[in-house]
């Protein structure tokens, strides 16, 4: 199965709270919010979901073909990563705008809070995603994560017309599309991804109700964080994948692209599910304990290890069986 991952690609710029973010917010002052925070560290590194899967995906193996927008200041990340083993050819570069930059400050409970500049990436409606996978031998599978919303409906469209199975994983610009966009990104796709706050926000945007998203799509995964994951599919009980426990938090940002990447890798090796999702959290782990999105270390070598770590157990232990009695 060849993979193309189309989305945001960035510069991370990683900032540290040693507090609670969530106690700076005064409950009667939240109509009216001025904070300013004292960071311990700051760390730039290179990001942008995109481009994150396909450092997962690239690091187990596979070579999957990346389709986003960038600036010249891309070159030196982009010859790291097709060093790597992804397919840089889809990018198209901007004559006039810097690569994207995100903005995050995170505390050690997990909570973040961040900003998205898109630069380059409002160019990347521009790209014709037929063109680009019919140039590079096709594809089976292209995920369209978040981008410049243009781009993420033009490229679901040309999904749809050309017959290309794909996954919707809108996730941060849930927050800017309307119901109707939204309901557009999510219908016909193979895979729908969201994390759990994604899933209510999709919910209430589009008006559906859980059955009326899954007679749209055909698997629905919601990352649960520390909980693990469910997974949705029409005329079956909900299936509740526990995570992994992790023996190393460093930094969030980046463990759900990381579950994708093994959730996918997983997939493009014809698992269910199930494994995929226990390959995806094995993945996201490995990511967690590390500062930077594309700075976990993992090869091919080490995809046996990560098939047989069933989630909470130690990696050696068998494998238990998931929960099919229905999701919370």
């Amino acid at each position: 199965m060849r993979i193309a991952v189309a989305g945001s690609i960035a510069t991370d710029h990683l900032m540290t709270f040693p507090g609670r973010i969530a106690d700076q917010l005064l409950a009667d002052r939240l109509d009216r919010v001025s904070l300013s925070f004292l960071v311990d560290t700051l760390e730039i590194r290179d990001g942008g979901v995109a481009a994150n899967i396909a450092y997962g995906l690239a690091r187990l193996g596979h070579r999957p073909l990346l389709v986003g927008a960038v600036g010249a200041d891309f070159h030196d990340n982009g010859a790291r990563l097709a060093g790597l083993g992804v397919d840089i050819s889809g990018v198209h570069v901007s004559a006039t705008r810097h690569t994207a930059r995100f903005l995050c400050t995170s505390d050690p409970h997990g909570n973040q809070l961040a900003s998205f500049y898109p630069g380059a990436m409002t160019e990347a409606s521009a790209i014709d995603l037929v063109a680009v996978v019919r140039r590079h031998g096709g594809a089976d599978l292209v995920l369209v994560g978040a981008d410049d919303p243009a781009a993420m409906l033009r490229h679901t469209r040309a999904c749809r017309e050309r017959g290309i199975p794909f996954a919707a994983d809108p996730s941060q610009q849930l927050a800017r599309l309307d119901g109707a966009a939204i309901g557009e990104l999510v219908a016909g796709a193979d895979h729908l991804f969201t994390n759990e706050y994604e899933r209510g926000l999709l919910l209430a945007k589009t008006g559906w109700t859980e059955a009326e998203v899954l007679r749209r799509t055909g698997t629905w995964v919601t990352t649960l964080g520390e909980k693990g994951c469910r997974i949705d599919r029409a005329g079956r009980p909900c299936l509740r994948v526990p995570a992994v426990t992790a023996t190393r938090v460093v930094d969030p940002t980046g463990v759900g692209d990381a579950f994708r990447a093994g959730y996918l890798m997983a997939l493009a090796d014809g698992l269910d599910p199930e494994r995929c999702a226990r390959q995806g959290a094995a993945l996201a782990v490995r990511a967690l304990a590390v500062v930077g999105t594309q700075t976990y270390q993992v090869t091919p070598g080490d995809l046996p290890a990560l098939r047989a770590a069933a989630p909470g157990q130690d990696a050696a232990a068998p494998v238990r069986p998931p929960s099919e009695a229905g999701c919370p």
